[in-house]
């Protein structure tokens, strides 16, 4: 079975935005680390982004991610923000994987 580099970054990134979406610990953390996870994240939708686009599969999933690292900041917002591109991640992810999956069993 192949995988691909995209779709474990997803894997990864919707996770970890599930993570910071949970209501006061996500928030409790990033606030404690002074925003660092947000600039983390931003890097690693940004190389999520490029693999994604080289190996042309969905893009809008690191695209909401981020745009949820820019505006993460924003208390409320940035917890929504986060539980929608978790949720968008994780479905591109699935669905890559699916995809595979059916591409590598015809051969």
């Amino acid at each position: 079975m192949k995988s691909r580099v995209s779709t474990l970054f997803k894997w990864i990134t919707g996770g970890l935005e599930a993570f910071w979406g949970i209501p006061f610990v996500g928030g409790t953390i990033i606030l404690g680390l002074a925003w660092t996870p947000l600039f983390v994240m931003l890097v690693l939708h940004i190389v999520t982004l490029v693999f994604s686009i080289q190996e042309k599969k969905n893009i809008h999933g690191s695209i909401i991610g981020i745009v949820t690292s820019c505006l993460g900041w924003i208390i409320f917002l940035g917890m929504i923000m986060h539980i929608i591109s978790a949720i968008v991640l994780l479905i591109d992810a699935y669905k890559d994987q699916k995809e595979t999956k059916e591409v590598v069993t015809e051969f």
